[in-house]
């Protein structure tokens, strides 16, 4: 399973917000629901993380066995 533990740990360090991802950088409140509840978002919302963070993939995900 993929979760996204790392990027709310990375998104502090960088004080980052999900308001700055939803108002500075337009990112849609429905992606970042799927993210806190570790469900699948496009490998493009994963880019665009790592660009907005600028940050390794690995600062935003990570696969966890189930």
């Amino acid at each position: 399973m993929i979760v996204y533990t790392p990027l709310w740990e990375t998104m502090k360090a960088k004080g980052f917000t999900t308001y700055t991802l939803r108002e500075k950088h337009n990112m849609s409140s429905s992606t970042i629901q799927r993210m806190k509840k570790n469900m699948s978002v496009s490998t493009n919302t994963l880019n665009d993380l790592c660009k907005f963070l600028k940050c390794n993939l690995s600062d935003i995900a990570e696969y966890i066995e189930e």
